[in-house]
């Protein structure tokens, strides 16, 4: 979701003001750099809870104590904190879908540890199904943020405060047309996208009810400021596209050393410039802006996928990063996904993601609808040999393989598979969302650990293993067509 830049409130006297053309350029130059796609990063958000009793909340003293662990661990990943409390783990770009791998299930493996020792787990689910949304952090920037989107009713406040997902971060891509080519790629991100969606589906609750969506984190993006959490319209080339979507869009705030964070209300960044007022934007507020604007793929130089629920279970999240990744930057995969998804374009309409039929029906139907369960068929199967080819441990491709036979090869997503919230108490349900029931607390960072981390900590002398594919169980009944939360 971005912090807060300290020192950097865009009023200093030294820094010259934007104008229009400028700032265009500026865009233009920063949102898709160019060149054959090399590195993958991944975010993710995890909700915090308590090990034994996940449905109630985590004292602010007891959360403030175990993230002060957390960070005096020396994590490769950067970690933040979001509004609600939830975690943020963002990988460095890796060099290849293992090194990325490999190191953030060491990261994982320690920050398990680290909450363990406190009584507590991260947990891997789109939104949290126990808690309503409660802002812990009070920096100016959400003060102004949860202002803003109050606007449009309580879909902000739940984003913000209960929402978590797994965030895969791609190179733009080659200059040239074809299948590693840019414009390729920010096409393929928004049909693909929906895809994704429905396929990693895993929010299906919210505040201890059943929302009639298999990604209800997906119906609250679609609920917000349609400007910020939009994708860019048709008919442009991405580069044009996505500048004037930028400038065209309201700002959320303006900072400033002291007093709120407010903004004119309807004044969009390109307004800014050509008034001055309040003061005359510079570089720093343009990079701001960028900050809070929320659409499905973001292009920040490089391409970030923000579309994926978080995923339960020590590895569930390494699947859509392996997936994303063996589907844009395989030659041969890449082809496949893109002419698998093309056809999709006309149930999407002309509206843009998320706000178009094919974006809603993947997050309330997830893989029960036969359009997009054929879809995730073809693109899962063409990733498969794709791993392969990229070099993916046998460990990271049989955790795809499994999800794949659990999951997309029956019609169904994450979130066909979780109880009612109020049932989450059985002890092997805990588990499989990385939570554990009882009194004794592992000690052992082996301990819950999934075929990733124990393929990282094999090399210190444990064991490493494939996973167990899971049963089956039985197909709970379609929710309805209940209203978004």
């Amino acid at each position: 979701m971005g912090s807060d830049i300290p020192g950097a409130t865009g009023s200093r006297p030294d820094a010259a003001p934007l104008d229009e053309s400028g700032a265009e350029d500026l865009l233009r130059g920063i949102c898709f750099k160019t060149g054959p796609p090399r590195t993958v990063g991944v975010e993710l958000e995890w909700l915090i809870h308590d090990r034994e009793h996940p449905h109630l909340p985590v004292g602010q003293e007891r959360l403030d104590s175990a993230v002060d662990a957390v960070r005096a661990l020396p994590l490769s990943a950067a970690l933040t904190s979001e509004p609600g409390g939830q975690l943020e783990l963002s990988s460095q770009p890796a060099g290849s879908l293992m090194e990325c791998v490999d190191t953030t299930a060491a990261d994982l493996a320690a920050v398990r540890a680290s909450l363990g020792a406190a009584g507590l787990a991260p947990v891997g689910l789109g939104v949290d199904p126990w808690q309503s949304p409660h802002r812990r952090l009070r920096e100016p920037r959400y003060e102004a943020m949860e202002a803003a989107l109050d606007r449009a009713g309580p879909a902000g406040r739940a984003m913000m405060c209960s929402s978590a997902s797994v965030q895969v971060c791609l190179d733009a891509g080659e200059a040239e047309p074809g299948p590693l080519g840019y414009g390729r790629r920010w096409q393929l991100a928004h049909l693909l996208g929906a895809v994704l969606v429905a396929a990693f589906a895993n929010s299906p609750f919210q505040q201890g009810r059943r929302t009639g969506w298999r990604s209800t984190r997906q119906s609250l993006w679609a609920d917000l400021d349609p400007g910020r959490t939009l994708a860019p319209g048709t008919g442009r080339a991405p580069r044009e596209a996505w500048a004037a979507h930028v400038l065209d869009t309201s700002v959320l705030c303006i900072r400033r050393e002291a007093g709120p964070w407010d903004a004119p209300l309807g004044l969009t960044f390109r307004e800014w410039i050509r008034t001055g007022s309040p003061r005359p934007p510079v570089r720093a507020d343009l990079d701001y802006h960028l900050t809070t604007l929320f659409p499905p793929v973001r292009p920040r130089g490089h391409l970030e996928l923000r579309m994926i629920d978080a995923q339960s279970g020590p590895d569930g999240w390494l699947v859509p990063l392996a997936v994303a990744t063996a589907l844009f930057d395989d030659p041969e995969a890449a082809e496949t996904a893109y002419r698998t998804v093309k056809p999709l374009a006309e149930t999407a309409g002309a509206a843009a993601a998320p706000r178009n039929p094919l974006w809603t029906t993947a997050a309330r139907e997830g893989l029960a609808d036969p359009e997009l369960r054929a879809a995730a068929t073809a693109c899962f199967g063409a990733a498969l040999p794709a791993l392969e080819r990229m070099g993916a441990s046998g460990a990271v491709r049989d955790t795809v393989a499994a999800f794949t036979d659990r999951y997309v090869a029956r019609g169904r997503c994450p979130a066909d598979d979780l109880p009612e919230p109020g049932d989450l108490t059985d002890l092997g349900l805990l588990t499989e969302l990385g939570l554990s029931a009882g009194p004794s607390l592992p000690a052992d960072p082996g301990v819950q650990a999934g075929p990733a981390e124990r393929a990282v900590r094999g090399r210190e002398g444990l064991v490493a293993g494939p996973p167990p594919i899971p049963p089956v169980p039985p197909v709970p009944p379609r929710p309805g067509k209940a209203a978004s939360a």
